[in-house]
């Protein structure tokens, strides 16, 4: 057993302690002590135990007002609690369990069955912890970059969430802005930072109104994944839908600021295969796609003019839509030895979107 789980046995007998603490020592546990009510509580909220043991019959503060105390505090209402007690007529379990506690055994007690409870609540509670923690990392991973009704999914089935790296289909958007290095040339800083700030949350919010998750911004550059980390069945249609929407509300942004301060982007979407997870540095880990597919929705952004979307062929294969499309024939693109089948979306149907 593991020696770092803690248990605190509450019980004014020591009589009682000494008999559970030398049952528990010899199991491996670290055991902390209590004879009163307040000294329990006192002792539960330095230690932070594992587990409790509580008899209810004690000065100070009974069992049941422990109980109440521990559960209506957030720093200690996780800790599971087994009253260990002399009160065992019905109407006492009830209470007890009414009041939070997870477990309920009477005195006496057999040494086997008290081991054997111990350690479920035990299992119980490192998985609970194992939850928590898979669900803290969710939040810390997807809340900035995956819209919220996406992370509330993520957060009810946090075990099917592959965070360490796994290799999957994708559609990867970048989008990169025109005209960007020339326009920082002639704006002051603070004036540059709320210009690009603008275009910048026009593409964020076009992503995530397809439920895209947004896992870079580098500079002028914004990279969105689709298919992760929820499965889309048509993750290629909501990156094309994403990209279209980009654009359209880029023209009525544009509506709202002075021609000189206005650019474009130049969009590029590939789909296929990506390792996606989270990605990095231990320091500094973030949650992306890495793989030729995402190199090769990079290069075709590169080779977009602004205000046009390239996609390669697979993505065009999984729109599975009537979608108009110019071919811009086999192309070669920085970094492959092979052309590649381009493609310029020219015009996807009001009704195609999501």
């Amino acid at each position: 057993m593991n020696p770092e789980l803690t248990i605190l046995i509450a019980d004014d007998r020591p009589d009682n302690v000494e008999l559970v603490r030398d049952l528990l020592s010899l199991e491996g546990y670290r055991v902390v002590s209590a004879v009163d009510g307040q000294e329990a509580l006192d002792r539960i909220r330095e230690h932070l135990p594992d587990l409790v043991l509580l008899d209810l019959d004690m000065p100070r503060l009974n069992g049941f007002q422990v109980c109440e105390a521990l559960k209506a505090d957030p720093v200690t209402a996780d800790i599971p609690i087994l009253m260990l007690t002399a009160w065992s007529a019905p109407d006492q379990r009830v209470k007890g369990l009414q009041l939070g506690a997870e477990d309920y055994m009477g005195k006496p007690f057999d040494y086997r069955e008290l081991l054997a409870r111990v350690k479920t609540r035990l299992r119980a509670k490192q998985e609970a912890d194992h939850l928590r923690e898979m669900q803290y990392a969710i939040r810390r991973t997807f809340e900035r970059y995956v819209p919220v009704h996406v992370v509330e999914q993520l957060l009810e089935n946090p075990t099917e969430v592959s965070l360490g790296g796994r290799l999957q289909e994708v559609t990867a958007l970048f989008a990169d802005l025109r005209g960007y290095t020339t326009l920082s040339e002639i704006l002051a800083v603070e004036e540059l930072v709320d210009v690009l700030n603008g275009h910048l949350t026009v593409a964020a919010r076009a992503v995530l109104a397809y439920d895209g998750t947004i896992s870079q911004y580098a500079g002028d550059l914004v990279m969105a994944i689709f298919n992760a980390p929820l499965p889309q069945s048509d993750h290629a249609l909501r990156a094309v839908c994403a990209g279209r929407k980009l654009q359209a509300d880029i023209a009525a942004f544009h509506n709202r600021l002075p021609e000189h301060l206005r650019m474009e982007f130049g969009i590029g979407i590939a789909s296929g295969p990506a390792v996606v997870g989270n990605i990095g540095a231990r320091e500094q880990l973030r949650y992306t796609a890495i793989g030729d597919t995402i190199n090769l929705a990079q290069r075709l952004e590169e080779l977009a003019p602004g205000g046009q979307i390239l996609l390669t062929e697979r993505t065009c294969e999984l729109l599975n839509c009537s979608v108009t499309l110019d071919c811009r024939g086999p192309v070669v693109v920085r970094g492959r030895t092979e052309p590649v089948s381009i493609y310029a979306l020219v015009d996807l149907p009001g009704d195609m979107a999501l």
